[in-house]
């Protein structure tokens, strides 16, 4: 039976229990010389024992029914804020007169908090947990592309530079027996071989990247610019001036310029290198040009490039834009603007 229904009851016997005794003690103090006068006498056409018992039990039934409502209402009330704390969600504790209900609503209130910390806690180590779990896989990574780097060093960049100097060798000595054919022949598989060591180093350049390691961009560049015109054919030219930026700026620049780099020796087949590190104003550029190949921009396999969505986004991570102009057999150029936000207490002082 719901509740409704048994306050009903409730008020309906209790009515009835209510009727016997005022009735009892109305008789036994008043007692009546005609009993057939409570038939005989009517209330509103209605007998007045009859009008009595009807009265008493609409009071009684009207009370059941307020009172089971009004439980009712609480109940809902407990249930509402039961279901809202187990969906996480914040609730509002009803006011109640009776002091019984108002412990129970600061119970549910102290559950509520509760389960709210208990939630708060477990997300906190939850993301704590992912985060540690991504550094030591970014870790692993990092190892593993270090490993991968020096064996195609020791392996496969040696063979390679072996088989370029054989090469070389081979060409460079004259042969009356060799054909026209067969000169060219070589002369492609020599190229073939020059092209080769280009990808290695760029793919071990990807594998292994240089961090700064303690020095500001400035240095970062000029160091591995020099490096690269050490073991690559290229002519670098460079400019970069002096500058003093923030950590997170200097790191992205860097990954900008090694990507470009890479690209370059990769895809590019350029004979020149220019890198610019300016600052003028409140802005600072970086620009990359070389004379290579160059490529569509606007073709899809061009703008879904992993290397070029991710200089992109460095970019905009430190507020800055990207913009790369490439001509086909005209070369490439990729500039990055980034505006220098400068601090209030230094714009103070």
């Amino acid at each position: 039976m719901s509740t409704v229904g048994k306050q009903l009851a409730a008020g309906f016997f209790f009515s009835l229990c209510v009727l016997i005794v005022v009735a009892l003690s109305f008789f036994y103090l008043y007692p009546l010389e005609d009993w057939s006068l409570l038939w005989e006498v009517e209330v509103m056409d209605i007998p007045a024992a009859g009008f009595i018992v009807l009265v008493t039990t609409l009071l009684g039934l009207i009370f059941g029914l307020r009172s089971g409502w009004l439980h009712k209402k609480q109940l809902h009330e407990i249930e509402d804020a039961l279901l809202h704390i187990e969906q996480g969600r914040t609730f509002t504790p009803a006011e109640s007169s009776a002091a019984e209900l108002q412990h129970i609503w600061k119970k549910v209130d102290s559950l509520g908090k509760h389960l709210a910390d208990q939630a708060r806690y477990s997300q906190k180590l939850a993301n704590e947990k992912a985060e540690e779990q991504e550094k030591r896989i970014q870790e692993i990574v990092s190892q593993e592309r270090n490993r991968l780097a020096r064996e195609l060093h020791d392996s496969v960049s040696q063979q390679l530079f072996a088989a370029s100097m054989l090469m070389s060798a081979i060409t460079e000595t004259p042969s009356s027996t060799r054909t026209a054919q067969e000169e060219k022949q070589l002369k492609m598989v020599e190229q073939m071989i020059h092209q080769s060591q280009l990808e290695m180093r760029a793919l071990l350049l990807h594998l292994r990247p240089v961090a700064l390691k303690g020095k500001n961009l400035q240095e970062g560049m000029k160091e591995l610019l020099v490096e690269l015109s050490q073991k690559v054919p290229l002519d670098i030219q460079w400019k970069i001036e002096d500058m003093k930026l923030d950590k997170g700026i200097e790191d992205h620049l860097f990954r900008i310029l090694q990507e470009s780099v890479s690209n370059t020796l990769r895809h590019a087949k350029a004979a020149s290198l220019e890198v610019l590190l300016i600052k003028r104003e409140s802005i600072i550029i970086m620009r990359i040009v070389d004379d290579g190949q160059g490529f569509d921009v606007n073709e899809s396999k061009a703008t879904s490039s992993y290397g070029l969505q991710n200089m992109k986004e460095r970019a905009i991570e430190i507020g800055g834009t990207c913009k790369i102009i490439s001509i086909p057999n005209k070369g490439t150029r990729l500039e990055v603007k980034v505006p220098v936000v400068e601090n209030v207490g230094e714009e103070n002082d």
